[in-house]
């Protein structure tokens, strides 16, 4: 479950929801005080004293919001549909409940309108939420990569598998090599270290730019670390028709390796899958 996944759209349900909320305790219907009579005693029923206008309105549209904000965190499906859609569906059902109730109204009070403009703008989220390009933009930013930290004077950059900024290793290259590596050329004469003999080092070096037995080649591919600009789905490396999990925007994921058009992708909870959709990726 990720906060970063979640869109614009998924702000304007969860603001139209408080404000729908707040709604349910404000009086449902307005009346005139006839002058030189006090008033004061006087109250309107809210939406806690009407049951079926609680369930059908009010509660009926937070629910909905809740659906569509938790199929957006941890995608799941029920009776083959997801959480999303039916929380639209409660959406639009609390919509046309509140319409027909303020139509009907005598006199309408301030609980009632601004329910019905809550729905309004609940109904509207949740629908257009997936169409429209500026509500299906993040919620929040995507992070800038992390750079690499810059060593002392004449130091080397530390680097490291998997981080960000940092060049890898090309796969299949060897690791280098120095005195200690086990399999590195020492050389020289007895009692004469450091002084390598030529042939020597020629041979350590063919040896080193020759690729291993069963290596890969240089250029095959190397992993590196993503980001997407919008939620996508990752699939499993089955071909399994339903996600596996959502990739966020905001957070970075290690690609392992090239399949077809596509990736294979590795979340921050070790889950590995196939992402289909890599236009627009932010490479770290």
């Amino acid at each position: 479950m990720n906060i970063r996944s979640l869109t614009r759209g998924d702000g304007v349900v969860i603001g139209a929801a408080v404000v729908l909320f707040i709604a349910s305790f404000l009086d449902l219907s307005g009346y005139d005080c006839p002058s030189g009579v006090d008033c004061s005693r006087f109250s309107s029923p809210n939406a806690w004293d009407s049951l079926g206008l609680l369930m059908s309105v009010f509660l009926a549209g937070i629910i909905g919001a809740a659906l569509v904000i938790v199929g957006r965190l941890a995608p799941r499906k029920v009776v083959g549909l997801d959480l999303g859609q039916f929380g639209v569906a409660f959406t639009v059902f609390a919509l046309w409940t509140a319409f027909w109730t303020t139509i009907d109204a005598g006199d309408a009070g301030a609980g009632l309108i601004l329910g019905l403009l809550a729905t309004i703008v609940l109904a509207a989220g949740t629908v257009a939420g997936p169409l429209v390009p500026a509500l299906k933009a993040p919620l929040t930013g995507a992070p800038k990569p992390p750079q690499a930290v810059q060593p002392p004077y004449g130091g080397q950059p530390g680097q490291g598998y998997g981080y960000p900024g940092a060049q890898q290793q090309p796969y299949g290259a060897q690791p280098s090599q120095g005195y200690g590596y086990p399999g590195a050329q020492t050389g020289g004469q007895p009692g004469q270290p450091g002084q390598a003999d030529p042939a020597q080092a020629q041979a350590a070096q063919a040896q080193q730019a020759a690729p291993q037995g069963g290596a890969a080649p240089a250029g095959d591919f190397t992993p590196f670390w993503f980001a997407v600009p919008v939620a996508r789905p990752l699939y499993g490396e089955d071909g399994a028709p339903n996600p596996i999990a959502e990739l966020a925007p905001g957070t970075w994921y290690l690609a392992v390796e090239q399949r077809g058009q596509g990736l294979i992708a590795q979340t921050q909870d070790g889950r590995r899958g196939v992402l289909q959709d890599t236009t627009g990726i932010q490479r770290g």
